[in-house]
C-alpha cells in the first residue's frame, strides 16, 4: 500500500503545500504516519505518526521550502507502526543530500541488510526503505550518476519498490521492473508532480501526462523532466487489488479506469451469482461501486443498509487486529428502516481475515435483516502477499483454510459467493486493461521468486 508524491514547482514556498495536498488525496493508501522532505541547499524533513492533517502544520511549511519535494504516507509492512519507520527516510553521505519515499515490500530484505551491516553500515529501524536508502547511497557514490545508481539497485533489489527521490534538488520517480505498485506524472502550471494514482493530480489541478512504464525513471532537473528507461523485465505484474480495493474509485492506473472495472466487476458476479433479494447494498466506500454494477446488472434496486463514520480509518490497514475489531464498530452503522424484514445482497469488494464481514452481517441480522447474502467482488484470498500488503500468513486468511460454504456460516451469511478469476480479469479487460497482473494472493503462484512459494517463471 502507502503513497507517494514527488514534487517540483518553482515557487519554494507553494511546493511543499502542493505536495501536503497531494498527501492529502492518497490517505487512503496508508494512514499510520505521513512526512515530507524538501531541498534547499540541504534536505529538511517533517514526519509523524497519524494522518496528514496531524502531522504537519501551517508554520512547517516555511520550513520545508524548497522547490524538489517527496512525500509518504505509510501504511507499515516490513517494519513496525513506529516513528522511526516513518518516511521519507534522509541521509547525507558523500554523494549529497538523500531522500527517499517508497512504496512497496522487499522480499529479499534480510539478506540485503546482513550484507550491509557486514560492510559497516549501521541501520536506525527495521524497515526496508532505509534499505534502498542505504543501497542508493552506497550507488550513488561509485560514480555519482543517478542512472547508473538506479541500474545496480535494481541488479540487488527482489520486490516491490516504487518510489520517490530526492538527490540534492533532482526530483525522482521510479517504477520496479514489473510495476508491482502504481506510478504516474502530471504536469502542474509551472512544475510536475509524480505520485501513486491519478487522483493526486486532479486534486491539484494538473494535467496527467502518463504513467510511468515498469522499470523506467522519471527525472526532474531545474524544470525539465525527462524519462529514462533503467530495466526490461519479460513480465508486467500489477498488483490486482490496486483495482479491487487500494486505489480510489477516481483514480486511473495504467490506462484503466478504477471506477469502471470495479463497476464491471459486479456486474459480472451478478451474472455469476444472482440471488433473490429485495434491494443491493455496500459494505461501504470500497464495496460501493461494485455493488452499483451489481444493482444494475441485476435488476434490483440499490439502497443503503450501512452509513460511515468519515473519521474513521480503514480498518484492514490498521495494524492490530484488536484495533481493527474495535474500528468495525466506529466505522458503520445500520439504517435500521432499510434492513428490517428485507433480504440483501450486500456486496464488498473481498474478505481478508473475515472478522469486519462477520460482524457486519451480525449487526445487520441484529437490526431486522430477514436474509443477507454476500457478494465479493474478487476471487477468495488464499496465499500471503510479499510486495506490500499486509497478509502475511496463510493462518489468518479465512480463505486459504475454509471452503467458500464455511466461510459463510462462520460470518453469519445466508449465502455467499465470490466473484470467479476469469470473471476479474474480464471485468480489467472491459475496463481497457491487460492480463498480465500479479495474483499470486488469489492463485499461489508468484511474479518474482519467493522463498517457499512457487514462482510462475515467465514464459
Amino acid at each position: 500500500m502507502c503513497g507517494i508524491v514527488g514534487v517540483y514547482y518553482p515557487d519554494a514556498e507553494l511546493a511543499p503545500r502542493l505536495a501536503y495536498y497531494a498527501l492529502f488525496s492518497l490517505q487512503h493508501r496508508g494512514q499510520e504516519s505521513a512526512g515530507l522532505a524538501s531541498y534547499d541547499n540541504l534536505i529538511r524533513y517533517k514526519k509523524g505518526m497519524g494522518l496528514v492533517t496531524e502531522v504537519f502544520s501551517d508554520e512547517d511549511f516555511d520550513l520545508l521550502a524548497g522547490r524538489s519535494v517527496i512525500g509518504h504516507v505509510r501504511y507499515s509492512t516490513t517494519g513496525l507502526s513506529r516513528i522511526e519507520n516513518a518516511q521519507p527516510f534522509v541521509v547525507k553521505s558523500k554523494a549529497g543530500f538523500i531522500a527517499v519515499a517508497h512504496n512497496g515490500n522487499l522480499v529479499n530484505y534480510t539478506l540485503l541488510r546482513n550484507q550491509l551491516e557486514n560492510e559497516g553500515r549501521v541501520f536506525t529501524t527495521n524497515s526496508d526503505t532505509e534499505i534502498i536508502t542505504q543501497l542508493l547511497s552506497k550507488f550513488l557514490l561509485g560514480n555519482g550518476d543517478v542512472i547508473n545508481a538506479l541500474e545496480n539497485l535494481n541488479s540487488v533489489l527482489i520486490g516491490s519498490y516504487t518510489m520517490t527521490m530526492l538527490v540534492d534538488d533532482t526530483l525522482i520517480g521510479y517504477r520496479d521492473p514489473v510495476g508491482f505498485k502504481p506510478l504516474c506524472v502530471g504536469e502542474l502550471d509551472d512544475g510536475y508532480i509524480i505520485c501513486s494514482e491519478s487522483c493526486a493530480i486532479d486534486a491539484l489541478g494538473g494535467k496527467f501526462v502518463r504513467d510511468v512504464e515498469p522499470g523506467e525513471a522519471v527525472i526532474v532537473r531545474d524544470g525539465e523532466i525527462e524519462f529514462q528507461r533503467i530495466a526490461e523485465s519479460k513480465r508486467r505484474a500489477t498488483c490486482i487489488f490496486e483495482y479491487i480495493y487500494f486505489a480510489r474509485p477516481d483514480s486511473i492506473i495504467d490506462g484503466i479506469s478504477v471506477y469502471e472495472a470495479r463497476t464491471q466487476m459486479g456486474k459480472i458476479l451478478a451474472r455469476e451469482s444472482p440471488v433473490d433479494a429485495d434491494y443491493v447494498s455496500a459494505v461501504p466506500d470500497s464495496g460501493i461501486t461494485a455493488a452499483i454494477g451489481y444493482a444494475e446488472e441485476s435488476g434490483l434496486p440499490y439502497m443503503e443498509s450501512l452509513i460511515k463514520n468519515r473519521y474513521v480509518g480503514r480498518t484492514f490497514i490498521m495494524p492490530a487486529q484488536t484495533l481493527r475489531e474495535l474500528s468495525v464498530r466506529l466505522k458503520v452503522n445500520v439504517v435500521r428502516g432499510n434492513v428490517e424484514g428485507k433480504k440483501i445482497v450486500l456486496v464488498d469488494d473481498s474478505i481478508v481475515r473475515g472478522t469486519t464481514s462477520k460482524r457486519i452481517i451480525e449487526m445487520i441480522k441484529n437490526s431486522g435483516a430477514k436474509e443477507v447474502h454476500v457478494r465479493i467482488g474478487s476471487p477468495p484470498i488464499v496465499a500471503p502477499c510479499y510486495f506490500g500488503i499486509d497478509m502475511k500468513t496463510r493462518e489468518e486468511l479465512i480463505a486459504a483454510n475454509h471452503t467458500v460454504e464455511e466461510i459463510g456460516k462462520i460470518m453469519g451469511a445466508d449465502s455467499l459467493a465470490y466473484l470467479s478469476l476469469s470473471g476479474l480479469l474480464e471485468a480489467i479487460k472491459k475496463a481497457g486493461g491487460r492480463k498480465d497482473y500479479c495474483l499470486a494472493c488469489l492463485t499461489e503462484r508468484y511474479p518474482v521468486p519467493v522463498p517457499g512459494e512457487i514462482y510462475d517463471s515467465p514464459s
